[in-house]
């Protein structure tokens, strides 16, 4: 089955980009984590990288076109792959063409009749037939959030989601009552551990790489901000945690068995010596792996880490974790940042497509549970970060609003500490440019 390549989102904001070149032509081969397009936004411009090895086909977004975040430009296929009945290339127009943004989309969304063609069929792409068709769906009950009202992957997950939410209202309504998820304090969905190793994507350079792990119910792309701000020959690491992000859903039984997966991940992928950076959760996963590996890390950066004092705001972190919808979701992102409006309701509704499996947000409220029962912080690593070797540097918000900066005092005098004004719980998205400024300080 061919991977498709989508415009990703490298901007909190981002609901558009232009791709500006391809590095890889129809037909080459390619191998997972190189470059292969770059896109351009209002801010800045970045290189994107392969999400696996394969064939490039069917490329259906040229340079200078305006594509919506979320919606694929191409296919990668296996070595002597069929090529399916996907589009071989984007619709040919005499100017750029814009695609539709996803986020108004709902507001703005066509009915079924709307939507079809002038044969009489609905428009959707290849992709959201298959899922639709597998899952019995049927595409008359889809409303399209593309151009001319196409529907597109998204709309057809969604759409799914929406079923199993009403399917399991009404196993709920004919059933027993039960206790609250507050009062029972047990996971509102059944999910099932997957196998596999922890989903790791890099970016080549010179040098010492920069491995990075993200904090709670985020992912890999959530440093794409601070990336860019980076410098570009900077080698990086991207780990995505166990329950997040495209690694496989796993039930730990404590913050030890957390750090003992990334362990296992770091000492496949490090082949030698790195520079490591964490935030949040992250952040105390990358101080147990500097404990658990000193001779490895050359130098740790930690951004709003935890496991340095109780208090959490759990309310938040578990609200983030079983939000089913955009607008649940929003809410609770905006505690993250210090500005009210730092988190739009675009952004929220991107983040809610990345989270629309319901496993994986059932999955995530249970390790939630694990880490911070009753709303605290079970897991206490202060003596962690007493033993560490490596130069350490520690970034912290002072409207940190999810954990108090003043946990940052129990670090020992020798880790440089800094503090930013006007910055919540995401240093790394709110003020990219000073935080890279600061680690590429520490990394040299």
């Amino acid at each position: 089955m061919p991977v498709e390549v989508i415009m990703p989102k490298v901007d909190m904001d981002m609901a558009r980009g232009t791709l500006a070149i391809w590095h890889v032509a129809e037909g080459e081969a390619v191998k997972k984590g190189a470059a292969l397009f770059d896109i351009e936004t209002d801010k800045a411009a970045m290189e994107v990288e392969a999400p696996a090895s394969g064939i490039l086909r069917q490329i259906l977004a040229q340079p200078g076109q305006v594509i919506a975040v979320g919606s694929p430009v191409a296919y990668l296929y296996a070595e002597g792959e069929a090529v399916v009945g996907l589009p071989s290339a984007a619709p040919e127009t005499s100017e750029v063409m814009a695609v539709a943004d996803p986020a108004p989309a709902i507001a703005t969304a066509q009915t079924p009749a709307q939507v079809a063609d002038e044969a009489g069929d609905l428009r959707a792409t290849p992709v959201a037939r298959r899922l639709a068709r597998e899952a019995g769906l049927a595409l008359a009950e889809v409303l399209g959030s593309g151009p001319r009202g196409r529907i597109q992957r998204a709309d057809v997950e969604t759409a799914l989601a929406r079923r199993e939410l009403k399917a399991t209202a009404s196993q709920a309504l004919q059933s027993p009552p039960i206790l609250s998820y507050a009062t029972q304090n047990t996971p509102p969905l059944e999910w099932s551990p997957q196998p596999g190793d922890l989903h790791v994507t890099t970016r080549k350079g010179t040098g010492t790489p920069l491995a990075m792990i993200h904090g709670f119910a985020a992912d890999s792309t959530g440093w794409l901000a601070l990336e860019r701000a980076l410098p570009r020959d900077l080698p990086l690491i991207r780990i995505d945690l166990p329950s997040h992000g495209r690694s496989p859903l796993r039930r730990l039984a404590g913050f030890a068995d957390l750090a003992k997966a990334v362990v296992q991940v770091f000492d496949r992928v490090a082949e030698g010596p790195v520079h490591l950076l964490g935030h949040s959760l992250g952040g105390a996963v990358a101080l147990a792996l500097s404990d658990i590996r000193p001779r490895q890390v050359r130098t740790l950066s930690l951004l709003s880490p935890a496991g340095l004092g109780p208090e959490i705001d759990g309310a938040a972190l578990n609200g983030i974790a079983r939000a089913s919808t955009a607008d649940s979701l929003a809410p609770w992102l905006k505690r993250l940042t210090a500005r009210p409006d730092g988190i739009s309701h675009d952004f929220a509704k991107a983040a809610m497509l990345a989270r629309i499996d319901p496993d994986l947000r059932a999955a995530q409220q249970e390790l939630a549970q694990v880490l911070f029962p009753d709303g605290v912080q079970a897991f206490d690593l202060t003596a962690a970060l007493e033993r560490v070797t490596a130069p350490t540097l520690m970034v912290w918000g002072r409207d940190d609003r999810i954990l108090p900066w003043k946990q940052a005092l129990a670090a020992p005098g020798e880790v440089a500490l800094h503090l930013l004004r006007g910055v919540g719980h995401v240093p790394h998205m709110e003020d990219p440019d000073t935080v890279a400024a600061l680690i590429g300080r520490h990394l040299k």
